[in-house]
């Protein structure tokens, strides 16, 4: 009888966000207790809770639950019961199937909670009323929620409907490059048997795929140790073609929904450590904490290298050999390794893919126990064993603080000057750092820690024009002007920057004012010549765009002028024609 009542639900929930002001914080009610009713929303819908559910999740609509209810009249009048039938219901949340009071009243109950709510005729049975509910009617459900199967419309088309069976572990969910571990079995509508993996499961890159499109992108919507039940419509299986018999199992009919039950075992994160899919990391087993040895730790490492073909070329950290140790971003080791290392754990364990852009490039390289072709695709298995960060500013002195940045200054000039400009920079922001004007310096520090900033900002600015990173240089130049209104080499390099970035007009500002407080500066000099140079070049290409563009006008609107004429030209002649037959019309009809 629950099911008889077909209420849209959305009706309701846009009553409930027109009660809201834009920008209004609601604030959520203290949770009920046992015993106690409130109106759990703007309705008028009430609920008295009977008995505490477990845990803190609650279903959502779309979501299948199952329970047992008791209907009643408000005089005790029993209208329904499944307990009378021993059988507990079974329905979709937010489809209609029950009246809305009661769909609104079971999202807000626990697993296991007993609630008592009350509905207005609004949200039971309204004017119609129903067997044994007359018109009109407040009406009561005692609610027992039993359970609920999560269901996801995974691609929002219907096309894949998941059914969560059991709830996986609460850490995040596979991504395209990660490797994962599955079992399924697949059926037809019918029951028959067409896929199924072995007992210890099938392991696949996301990103590669498996069986029919709709896998991959269900198990990207997974957690670890969840089990589902997948409904895949034909376009996310096999379409209008079908698939043929495979091993034992039969072939799958063209147009064939299928039924999935898919388990995700579990999956190692593969981490795009470039950004350019270049170096890889697969983690085999996370590590311990937050901080990760990069930017200058002293890292200890275990490690097997090998070829794509499984042959080693070098080991660190067994069978004799000691571990390795290095200090992260300081080209100690490939570019691939050092990269990779630098975003590891204590104790994480990861397989590494490094092409040869990030490894060994087009050289032939001798290790110790094989050759490394030219163009190598290289794989390191790696263990973090250990890492020692630098002192952070925090934990240092003033007078630490003070020579940690002048040493990190003078290894910043010996990279500039042996052109590592992206190190360099590095150095540079790191040595900043350390002196950054915090308030925690006396007045005796105080002129020489601004000396250290200004000069580790005009260096850093000179990296980034050394990169093309003109906004970068904008800002460091920036930083140092804010202080020093008129230091030249910050104006020369700033100006630089502008002239880069086609900003002339901010380029003459930077250079005339460099050249207020240093008139004779020879470096100064050669760009504001060049200055003018690429001035004189864009006046000439603003004069030929707005030639070019009046030439069109020009020639647009003596088109348009001689069509207007010959318009005229041709309407006239119309007109003279037009005249002179109806002159002869005249004449011809005339008495």
């Amino acid at each position: 009888m629950v099911a008889e009542k077909d209420t849209n639900v959305s009706d309701i929930e846009d009553e409930d966000e027109l009660d809201e002001e834009p920008g209004e914080v609601v604030e959520s009610a203290p949770p009920l207790k046992v015993g106690e009713e409130r109106e759990i929303d703007s309705s008028g819908l009430k609920k008295k809770l009977l008995r505490r559910g477990l845990g803190w999740q609650t279903p959502e609509f779309g979501d299948e639950v199952t329970v047992h209810f008791v209907g009643t009249l408000l005089d005790g009048t029993k209208f329904d019961s499944t307990r009378d039938r021993d059988e507990p219901f079974n329905f979709k949340l937010g489809r209609g199937q029950v009246v809305t009071g009661l769909d609104h009243g079971v999202i807000t109950m626990k697993k296991g909670e007993t609630a008592l709510f009350t509905l207005s005729p609004e949200l039971g049975y309204g004017a119609t009323g129903a067997d044994g509910v007359p018109p009109n009617s407040i009406i009561q459900f005692e609610v027992e929620l039993m359970s609920w199967i999560t269901v996801v419309d995974v691609c929002k088309d219907g096309g894949i409907i998941k059914k969560i069976m059991e709830n996986g572990e609460q850490t995040g969910q596979p991504g395209d490059l990660d490797e994962v571990l599955v079992k399924y079995q697949v059926m037809l509508a019918d029951g028959a048997i067409v896929a199924k993996t072995l007992e210890g499961g099938v392991e696949f890159y996301v990103k590669d795929g498996h069986f029919c499109p709709a896998l991959p992108k269900a198990i990207k919507t997974m957690r670890r140790g969840e089990k589902v039940n997948l409904i895949v419509q034909p376009q996310y299986a096999f379409g209008e073609g079908g698939r043929d018999a495979y091993n034992e199992f039969p072939f799958i009919p063209p147009s064939s929904v299928l039924s999935i039950d898919l388990e995700l075992v579990s999956f190692n994160p593969v981490i795009n450590v470039t950004g350019d899919s270049k170096v890889l990391k697969k983690i085999l087993k996370e590590g311990e904490g937050a901080l990760t040895a990069n930017e200058g730790a002293t890292a200890t490492i275990r490690y097997t290298a090998m070829l794509e073909d499984g042959t080693v070329f070098e080991k660190k950290g067994s069978e004799g050999e000691g571990p390795l140790e290095f200090i992260t971003d300081e080209e100690q080791m490939i570019a691939g390794l050092d990269r990779a290392a630098a975003t590891m754990k204590k104790v994480e364990r990861a397989v590494l893919t490094i092409t040869p852009e990030y490894g060994f490039g087009s050289t032939e390289v001798k290790r110790d126990l094989a050759i490394v072709p030219p163009r190598s695709t290289i794989v390191y298995q790696v263990e973090m064993l250990d890492f020692t960060k630098e002192k952070a500013p925090w934990e240092m002195s003033n007078h630490e603080r003070i020579e940690a940045a002048g040493k990190k200054k003078e290894e910043g000039n010996i990279l500039f000057k042996k052109g590592k400009y992206r190190r360099a920079g590095k150095k540079y922001d790191k040595a900043a750092d350390y002196v950054s004007d915090d308030g925690s310096f006396g007045d005796d520090a105080q002129k020489l820690v601004k000396a250290l900033r200004v000069s580790c900002w005009l260096n850093g600015a000179a990296c980034s024009l050394k990169l093309n990173d003109f906004q970068g240089a904008i800002k460091l130049c920036s930083k140092v002007l804010d202080i020093e209104f008129y230091n030249v080499k910050a104006l020369y390099r700033r100006a630089q920057a502008y002239m880069e970035t086609a900003d002339l007009h901010l380029a003459k500002l930077d250079i005339n004012k460099a050249l207020d407080a240093d008139p004779q500066n020879r470096e100064v000099k050669l760009i504001q010549k060049d200055l003018k140079q690429l001035q004189a070049e864009s006046d000439k290409r603003d004069v030929k765009l707005y030639t070019n563009i009046f030439a069109r006008m020009t020639k647009d609107s003596f088109v348009a002028t001689k069509r207007l004429k010959v318009q005229n030209i041709e309407d006239n002649k119309r007109d003279e024609e037009v005249m002179e037959n109806g002159k002869g019309c005249c004449e011809f009809s005339s008495p």
